[in-house]
């Protein structure tokens, strides 16, 4: 093998020590037990993924969760997705809703990008969850949440249908702070743009007193509501601590991208740790596998992210857990993707090109496996040869080709970053649940540089 300089370690080198420490997956049961051991009783089990679009990202994901209800004792499964919407997924593996099937309980997952949730995989693993759950006691039930801010309006309506239903009087309170925002007719980055530049006045105020006599009522009444009122109580809580936290991040948005970044992943963890704290009353700490991405669940302070001063769930969640969590990161090197060229665009079947020369995607497709296992935890032989930053692909909800350098690449020291990569050489775009005309015909082979 030829040697190509990358910094200051030669990618061979690099290569043969991951190529030592890999281990081959063949698609068997075997395949995660080292992944299991490295997991042990930790608190939280991070899933993350290189892209939101990769069918093998989200079926191992799918797999690897099955295995930790099942031999692990998970009780929560928590994701980058809205609150309200994957509460209404909640509801129907808990055999609580009336959604006749895994389609109908999905089907909240209106909001762009729905593919990321309204997809076959994600589809087969909540039909799974509620056979999974129809067998056991209720306290063993596992749940389905979601930890992401972007849904304010649909937040605030939860809270009123909620209010209306056992507190007619505070309904009415809610409803007239929260119409701060009904002159932007649901547009949230309307409403962030009047309020950063002071173009109309914020509704911070109203927002946070909502919040705060949702807390006070919270406590003073946990002890007289049984089970299931606590849990209605705890969903449409989180609601309320989640426009609070929405109308913050659109308002800075604005302002730079560290500002709205950090407090949105720092929303996450709240969330994760609100939900920790919750399903604790039950009686038995809970174990909560999290599906986010890579960006989110890996170490940012082991990336460029962490040098411009961003923070993210893995790095707060590994600050205040230690060990008791475990960072799991997921990887390609070439296939197709299911990705937007442009925010709200439609879904298309995208091919991803090779890895940049260098990069740890090209590193792990030199390891000659189409698919493996690396444990970074601990891993001596791997110290020097990863220590050094190296290229690392992210493709989010949207894939740009022809710019993937500058859209899609940043540096991080990978063996800080994760405590285990999962690598799939080549992949497959994920299947949405409505692909529409533009999935269904597949982008054309790509052939740059030369464009022959």
């Amino acid at each position: 093998m030829t040697d190509r300089l990358t910094g200051s370690a030669r990618v061979s080198e690099v290569t043969s020590a991951v190529r030592n420490c890999a281990r081959a997956l063949s698609g068997t049961e075997a395949d995660y037990a080292p992944l299991l051991v490295l997991v042990g009783d930790a608190h939280f089990t991070l899933l993350g993924e290189a892209s939101h679009g990769t069918h093998e990202f989200y079926r191992e994901r799918a797999e690897i969760t099955k295995r930790l209800i099942l031999e692990k004792g998970c009780t929560a499964v928590a994701v980058e997705a809205d609150w309200p919407d994957t509460y209404r997924v909640n509801r129907y593996v808990r055999g609580i809703s009336d959604d006749a099937d895994a389609n109908a309980a999905l089907s909240g997952f209106k909001r762009f990008p729905a593919w990321m949730w309204r997809n076959r995989v994600v589809l087969e693993f909540v039909q799974w969850l509620r056979e999974h759950n129809d067998r056991q006691p209720p306290s063993r039930k596992v749940g389905f949440y979601g930890i992401d801010l972007y849904s304010l309006f649909t937040s605030i309506e939860a809270v009123l249908a909620y209010l209306d239903k056992v507190d007619p009087e505070a309904a009415k309170r809610a409803r007239y702070r929260y119409s701060c925002f009904d002159h932007f007719g649901e547009d949230t980055q309307a409403y962030g743009y009047a309020a950063a530049y002071g173009l109309d006045q914020s509704c911070e105020d109203e927002v946070v007193t909502q919040l705060v006599e949702m807390t006070r009522e919270a406590g003073g009444g946990a002890k007289a509501r049984g089970k299931a009122e606590a849990d209605e109580y705890f969903y449409a809580e989180q609601n309320a601590r989640l426009v609070k936290n929405a109308e913050e991040y659109y308002r800075t948005m604005f302002r730079g991208r560290v500002s709205s970044w950090n407090l949105r992943d720092r929303h996450m963890v709240d969330t994760l740790q609100a939900l920790d704290a919750h399903l604790s009353q039950r009686g038995k700490p809970p174990r909560i596998a999290v599906w986010a991405h890579n960006s989110h669940l890996g170490d940012a302070s082991a990336t460029d992210m962490g040098d411009a001063g961003e923070w993210n769930v893995g790095q707060l969640v590994r600050e205040h857990y230690g060990r008791d969590a475990v960072l799991v990161g997921f990887s390609t090197h070439h296939g197709t993707v299911t990705a937007a060229s442009d925010w709200g665009s439609a879904a298309e079947r995208k091919r991803v090109r090779p890895g940049l020369p260098g990069s740890y995607e090209d590193i792990f497709h030199e390891v000659g496996n189409e698919r493996f296992l690396l444990p970074l935890r601990d891993e001596a032989q791997l110290q020097a040869p990863l220590e050094q930053p190296r290229l690392q692909r992210a493709i989010g909800v949207i894939y740009l080709p022809e710019t993937e350098r500058m859209s899609h690449y940043f540096n991080t020291r990978l063996l800080r970053q994760f405590d285990a990569m999962i690598h799939f050489d080549e992949t497959q775009a994920v299947e949405p649940l409505e692909p529409g005309a533009g999935w269904m015909t597949e982008e054309a082979p790509e052939t740059y540089p030369s464009g022959i």
